[in-house]
């Protein structure tokens, strides 16, 4: 029996929905359909452990190839089955969960897994018609769901931690374990305000991984400064939302940018940042600006919409990546920041990236 979490199924229930509507449609920055943003469906394509599954139409029916083995099933019996899904995924509240009849109906064509094949980063291939250019290009997608928990775009760990020096202070080493010994529930926040009351102001000096800071670089040789200040501006405001962080520093301008002209300096390459990872960065390996296999995202909403989000409409994938993200505070003692030390007589402190969506 098939069992899995809401972000699991969300994945069955993409692929039931976007056969069924037989377009693609485009969101906004907002969760919103762009209603002039609509593809037609030529061909859906989904790789399991047992081949790929081609899903192609014939009139009101969709012709399922496996293999050698071929399968017809009417357009409507998947949009019944997407409704049957949607309505079983916001019931829901156990961790896990099977939902055996549409187990069965999956295994009428054969299909037998709720993930796609673990060595590709996609979770569906669709070929669509683009009227504009009058071409059926194949886009690769990976799955989001908002009827689960919210997923990671970028996961903490001692790769995404910036060091920043302390400067304007001199502590003695019973100084040092009083500040770390702060242990509230916001402790982070707290041993820098305490620092900044005795004077010592942060200043970046790198990140902790020296393949992270080129591949910042390759992206933009100010990205590693910009996200600290980010990141800096998180741990001392109330501020999460990453559009409201970027403001943030975009007003205080801590890189002296001319902003005469009001150039968006800051919100602009964030957002190269954010797709960049959105489409295979990681921090621990070499980024060579190649996009990996999965070119956007399909969002499934809380009310069962499908939304396209794609590389090959940028402006729209990136400002769904920029207004859709939040900084949090990962953990601490597992990923090795929050404290201070001391090192050949200076001062410094840890701070780590996590980037989750709302």
């Amino acid at each position: 029996m098939l069992t899995g979490n809401k972000g699991e199924w969300s994945e069955i229930y993409a692929l039931f929905k976007v056969i069924s509507d037989k377009v693609l449609f485009g969101g906004d920055s907002n969760l919103h359909k762009i209603e002039k943003l609509i593809f037609p469906i030529i061909k859906v394509l989904r790789d399991e452990s047992n081949g790929t599954f081609d899903f192609t139409y014939e009139n009101d029916l969709v012709l399922v190839k496996n293999n050698d083995l071929q399968f017809r099933i009417s357009v409507n019996e998947f949009g019944k089955q997407a409704h049957f899904l949607l309505r079983k995924l916001q019931e829901r509240t156990n961790a896990t969960f099977s939902i055996p009849e549409v187990e069965q109906f999956m295994n009428s064509f054969n299909s037998c897994s709720l993930k796609a094949k673990s060595s590709v980063k996609r979770d569906i291939r669709i070929v669509i018609y683009d009227h504009r250019t009058g071409t059926n290009p194949e886009l690769g997608f990976s799955i989001k769901s908002q009827l689960g928990g919210a997923s990671t775009l970028l996961n903490a760990g001692r790769t995404t931690n910036f060091i920043y020096r302390i400067q304007n202070l001199s502590l003695s080493d019973e100084e040092i374990d009083h500040i770390n010994a702060i242990e509230s529930k916001s402790k982070i926040k707290d041993r820098i305000e305490r620092l900044s009351s005795l004077n010592g102001a942060f200043s970046f000096e790198r990140t902790e991984n020296p393949v992270f800071q080129n591949n910042l670089i390759l992206i933009d040789s100010a990205l590693p400064k910009i996200l600290s200040e980010v990141l800096l501006s998180f741990f001392t405001t109330n501020f999460t939302r990453v559009s409201d962080l970027v403001s943030e520093i975009t007003r205080k301008n801590p890189l002296n940018y001319n902003m005469v002209n009001s150039h968006p300096y800051y919100s602009y390459k964030i957002k190269r940042f954010l797709t960049d990872i959105a489409l295979g960065m990681m921090p621990s390996k070499v980024w060579t600006g190649e996009l990996d296999a999965t070119g956007g995202y399909l969002v499934v909403k809380e009310n069962g919409d499908v939304l396209c989000y794609h590389i090959y409409n940028r402006n729209e994938f990136e400002d769904y990546l920029f207004c859709n993200t939040k900084l949090e505070t990962p953990s601490s003692t597992r990923h090795g920041f929050g404290s201070v030390y001391n090192e050949d007589g200076k001062l410094y402190f840890k701070l780590s990236l996590q980037i989750r969506f709302l």
